[in-house]
């Protein structure tokens, strides 16, 4: 399957800037992957492509890309999100592993046609969920495993920005049906973050508003989640907030952790920084989180980000035959969630989860 000097070959469907920042230069900085083939119809972004990936392959479609499948190991999918079970299903078919950006599929039941197809032909499938390696998530983790929270009561965790006018992108044009929207976009970092830290949900209530003129999606979201722990999750997602709220709150019976500034990782891949060079992720101490009891409080020092990982279990997916870095099967809890989050939304009302 890999090549000789045992590199596993990756082809890359999309380029626009999550292929081109949050794939490529994770994908060409993790030993073991070699990234030899983009699939894009723009010309700029072949361009780009070729520039920033030497050797590379360009292709004009995912139809061209079908045909070198017995030159590759692994597809990475990074494109419109109505695209993105289709194009999972044929690489499947093809005999190739996937990796599927963020949401997995546009529904519960279109994530699971993707699982049963991989389990069927035994080939690995994962979902591309590498806030799990946020800074901020890996900090509450430790502080979790020292129980220097104690028994956890709320869980807030937002992603905001102030963006007034819309860009016109297909993301903010497409309706829900399509998987347009914050809900699906930066939604499924934060419930898949909250499933992770604090597992099932019994209940999701959420609000989902269309703020700006001409936008035929959300662009406020709120989302709260009762965990069948009892750990109530409040996550909100926003292109209206001028002055963002912080990054985590978590409250616990022993201390509360209080996160203003979020991981530095994407503004650093967006800048063409790589995880494989010295300091990648650290933060300095002006962006650490505070831990308070109530008496006193303390800078707690961030752990580096590390969406590397993700990567690199890939690789130990494919060589070993390991666990995929992110199940699919958390997608599809993920999913699931979103769809109750729409119904609680257009009927008003907390919904219960089976």
């Amino acid at each position: 399957m890999s090549t000789a000097q045992g590199q596993f070959r990756v082809g890359l469907i999309g380029f626009g800037l999550g292929g081109a920042s949050f794939h490529a230069p994770l994908i060409q900085a993790t030993q073991g992957l070699e990234l030899t083939h983009v699939v894009t119809a723009n010309p700029d972004r072949q361009a780009q492509a070729r520039t920033a990936i030497p050797g590379v392959t360009v292709l004009p479609d995912a139809d061209a890309l079908w045909t070198k499948a017995g030159d590759l190991d692994l597809v990475v999918i990074s494109t419109p999100n109505r695209s993105h079970a289709p194009l999972a299903l044929r690489a499947l078919e093809v005999g190739l592993a996937v990796v599927i950006d963020k949401p997995f599929a546009l529904s519960a039941d279109e994530a699971r046609q993707v699982i049963d197809s991989a389990r069927a032909r035994k080939l690995p499938v994962s979902a591309y969920h590498i806030r799990r390696w946020d800074s901020e998530c890996l900090t509450l983790q430790a502080l979790m495993a020292r129980n220097e929270l104690g028994r956890i009561l709320r869980f807030e965790s937002r992603l905001e920005r102030w963006r007034p006018e819309p860009k016109g992108g297909w993301k903010e044009r497409g309706v829900a049906e399509e998987g347009g929207g914050l809900l699906y976009d930066i939604g499924s970092h934060l419930i898949d973050q909250a499933l992770y830290l604090f597992g099932p949900v019994r209940e999701v209530y959420a609000e989902l508003d269309q703020r700006r003129q001409s936008v035929e999606s959300d662009d406020d979201v709120f989302v709260a989640l009762t965990h069948r722990n009892g750990v109530r999750s409040h996550l909100w997602t926003s292109v209206m907030a001028a002055q963002p709220g912080p990054r985590l709150r978590v409250m616990g019976d022993r201390a509360t952790f209080v996160k203003q500034q979020g991981d530095i990782q994407e503004p650093a891949l967006r800048a063409g920084g790589r995880p494989d060079r010295p300091g990648w992720g650290e933060e300095p101490p002006e962006r650490w989180g505070i831990l308070s009891d109530g008496v006193s409080q303390r800078p707690v020092k961030s752990e580096p980000g590390a969406y590397q990982r993700f990567y690199e279990g890939m690789v130990r997916c494919l060589k070993d035959g390991a666990p995929p870095p992110v199940d699919a099967e958390d997608a599809v809890r993920g999913l699931e969630i979103i769809e109750a989050a729409r119904r609680s939304a257009a009927e008003r009302r907390v919904v219960t989860l089976a």
